[in-house]
């Protein structure tokens, strides 16, 4: 199913994943740099598809539950619309990395390979490849079985556990009750980790990279999460620590691509790495320099800094999320005055249709949490999940 829109002149850009909202900010920033926007996805009405920035929609397979529909559909919107450079915005990296390893796309994809994308996306190998390059790193402990938890005995109370291969901290249990422990049944094939509990301030930072060389870097925290996950409103911060961390990794990985990582900033003012994203995070929304973004993501050269100095937030997910959280913690006005502030992120003044489009798209995701008999953040990223390099283990 595709749908026509504004096409710009120029060359063509694909960018994949069009539900998130770093989709949308994606396709905004290349049609304002005179690109032509085409993107993919699965859902069919993802709030990406109403931007005025959008040239075509194209709706794909899953490639979690119909990999060779995927790649075949994928192939086809490659060679029919021949895009010079591919964006990967959320899970779907994965796949596409992996069909550029076994028989190319045709197209350059902005992202590392598979080992590095796999290797950072795991909880615990991510903590130790970050250790090997000399990065203070809380004690991850891997846990394969039910046993392995049992032996933590009373320590439970001072860490944290989640899955290896998890998101949105929809999974992780912070100090739990034996109670709550006997929800953590680890296998080999889906093993979880448990992670010294750090105090202190949590972060999180978005990050351009080429070659080893940072080209970008936002570091923000989110003022409000959609439940214990993902935020749905930010605010820009500065960080020395952080950034040193960043080019560490960076450059020790040569990273190509872009990643993000969730930290925790302690007292003394140093950081911890708690786990890596390797795809887009809410800190693009912090660069609207439509020209100098893209030229750097494509050729590299000066970093490109961040440009809104403004909080950030999904109003709709504010109401949804927010106001509930404020209300128990008794904060309504700092809830109103946070929301007052901040930008809004899907429906500009601009290209106010993504805006509207909102609720049609959360009606969509709600039907398949209702139809599995799961969480509407879960029915968010089911069809793209990347679970380890064993999909039958999802």
């Amino acid at each position: 199913m595709q749908r026509g829109c504004h096409a710009s002149s120029g060359q063509t850009v694909l960018i994949t994943g069009a539900r998130a909202p770093v989709a949308l900010h994606h396709a905004r920033l290349f049609h304002a740099a005179g690109w032509r926007v085409v993107l993919a996805d699965m859902p069919a009405r993802p709030v990406s598809r109403a931007s005025r920035a959008c040239a075509l929609y194209q709706r794909l397979p899953s490639p979690r539950f119909h990999p060779e529909d995927f790649t075949d559909a994928l192939e086809a919107l490659i060679e029919r619309e021949k895009p010079s450079l591919i964006v990967p915005t959320c899970e779907e990296v994965f796949y596409l990395a992996a069909i550029r390893e076994r028989r190319g796309l045709g197209a350059e994809l902005f992202a590392p390979g598979l080992d590095l994308l796999q290797t950072s996306h795991n909880k615990h190998d991510f903590i130790k490849l970050c250790e090997g390059f000399g990065i203070a790193v809380p004690e991850t402990r891997l846990l394969t079985s039910r046993e392995d938890v049992s032996n933590l005995g009373k320590q439970a109370d001072s860490l944290v556990f989640k899955p290896v291969w998890s998101r949105f901290a929809g999974q992780v249990l912070v100090s739990p009750a034996s109670r709550k422990l006997k929800q953590v049944v680890p296998s080999a094939a889906m093993p979880w980790v448990a992670q010294e509990r750090l105090e202190g301030d949590e972060i999180s930072a978005y990050v351009l990279a080429r070659d080893g060389k940072v080209l970008a870097v936002s570091i923000y925290r989110s003022l409000y999460r959609a439940g214990a996950g993902a935020g749905i409103c930010f605010e820009p911060v500065t960080d020395p620590a952080t950034r040193a961390l960043i080019e560490t990794f960076v450059g020790n990985t040569g990273w190509t691509g872009q990643v993000s990582f969730d930290l925790m900033r302690l007292e003394d003012g140093s950081v911890r790495p708690l786990e890596c994203n390797p795809r887009a995070t809410s800190g693009l929304h912090f660069f609207k320099d439509a020209a100098r973004f893209v030229r750097t993501l494509l050729q590299g050269g000066d970093e490109v800094l961040p440009d809104v100095a403004g909080n950030q937030a999904v109003r709709l997910a504010m109401w949804v999320y927010g106001l509930p959280s404020a209300l128990r913690s008794r904060d309504f006005a700092r809830f109103r005055e946070v929301l007052g502030a901040a930008e809004e992120i899907l429906g500009t003044a601009d290209d106010p249709s993504p805006g509207r489009a909102q609720i049609p798209a959360l009606l969509e995701i709600a039907t398949i949490a209702m139809r599995n008999r799961i969480s509407l953040q879960s029915a968010t990223t089911r069809d793209i999940e990347w679970n380890g390099p064993d999909q039958s283990s999802m």
